[in-house]
């Protein structure tokens, strides 16, 4: 299975859309095989559950993580870990071995002021765009008004 962990200073990084470095695991079994740091290149967001499913990744152990990236993960299919904390390796050994302590309710909400659990940056608002000029209701899409 491959197992990617938010990372930094060797911890689990606690803000997946802020993280600048994902540690994945190739693991067989209860067994790591090998483990490397992957920078995310300023991918923020919406674009990382892209980056990890394009390393072929199964399982996500991060800290906090809000609603759209949680249905993202969701999308691509990964199984999500969130409410870890501590050393990276000894969290991917836990989830090995099945003691990882987290907390499948952890959402990380506190970077949005919308309470509508979304972070991707678009807001159809139903009328099927997301350019930012919203005046007429009438479906269109971006372009001069």
């Amino acid at each position: 299975m491959i197992i990617a962990v938010t990372y930094k200073d060797g911890e689990v990084f606690q803000h997946f859309g802020h993280s600048e470095q994902f540690k994945i695991y190739e693991t067989e079994g209860s067994e790591i095989v090998s483990g490397k740091v992957v920078d995310t290149n300023g991918s923020g967001h919406g674009a990382l559950a892209g980056f990890l499913k394009e390393h072929h990744v199964e399982a996500l152990i991060c800290g906090g993580i809000g609603g759209g990236a949680r249905n993202a993960l969701a999308d691509a299919g990964i199984s999500l870990y969130p409410g870890a904390s501590g050393n990276a390796d000894e969290q991917v050994k836990a989830l090995l071995s099945d003691t990882l302590n987290y907390n499948p309710d952890t959402v990380c909400s506190h970077h949005h002021g919308h309470g509508e659990g979304h972070d991707c940056g678009s807001h159809g608002h139903g009328e099927g765009h997301s350019c930012g000029s919203h005046d007429h209701g009438e479906g269109h899409s971006c372009g001069g008004h």
